[in-house]
């Protein structure tokens, strides 16, 4: 009979993906993922199977949650430019309440530092890409169909340019330590829908 597990596999999912999410996959080491879990490395392998598996878990956990906030925004009864402003400006307000070390954006890290070289990972970066993509132009065009956004732009590639200026706070914020800058370059891409 298996004994039964006397931690929270969840929260220590939650633990790895903030030890990834702080140092990249690379850096974090498996003593890092004992210290931040609490477990032993015994405990990890025996549940985990390996560093990469907890990897994997913590990026779709990771996912998960941005993703199922984004939807929320999204399908709100916002007009679809507040709805993409509001989004930018979480992504701003995330950037600063972490200060001038701050993390980004875990997808965004992984995919700069892991994609090119884990085709793995670099599908299911896609995938979460294509998720992302999907909801933000259902949004676009139901600004379309009300008048918030021209009909005559291509909903797709709009919302493309939504999430490449996403990213693009993410980054910016790790260089550019002035809100006003990125306040900015939120307000120009909103203009240009």
């Amino acid at each position: 009979m298996a004994r039964p597990r006397k931690f929270d596999e969840e929260r220590a999912v939650d633990a790895a993906m903030e030890a990834f999410w702080t140092a990249g996959y690379e850096a974090t080491s498996t003593q890092d993922l004992c210290d931040a879990t609490g477990l032993g490395r015994s405990s990890i392998y025996n549940t985990f199977k390996s560093k990469r598996d907890l990897f994997d878990r913590a990026l779709a956990r990771y996912m998960d949650y941005k993703n199922a906030e984004l939807a929320a925004l999204m399908e709100s009864d916002l007009p679809v430019r507040q709805k993409i402003r509001t989004q930018f400006q979480r992504v701003i307000d995330e950037e600063f309440e972490r200060g001038p070390e701050g993390r980004g954006c875990l997808v965004v890290n992984t995919a700069v530092e892991v994609a090119a070289r884990d085709p793995e990972v670099a599908d299911d970066l896609a995938r979460d890409y294509r998720l992302r993509l999907a909801v933000i132009r259902a949004a676009i065009e139901s600004g379309q169909r009300d008048g918030d956004i021209a009909r005559d732009k291509d909903p797709v590639a709009l919302a493309h340019f939504v999430i490449a200026t996403i990213a693009g706070l993410k980054v910016s914020a790790r260089v550019t330590p002035q809100r006003s800058v990125l306040e900015s370059v939120a307000d120009a891409a909103l203009a240009a829908l």
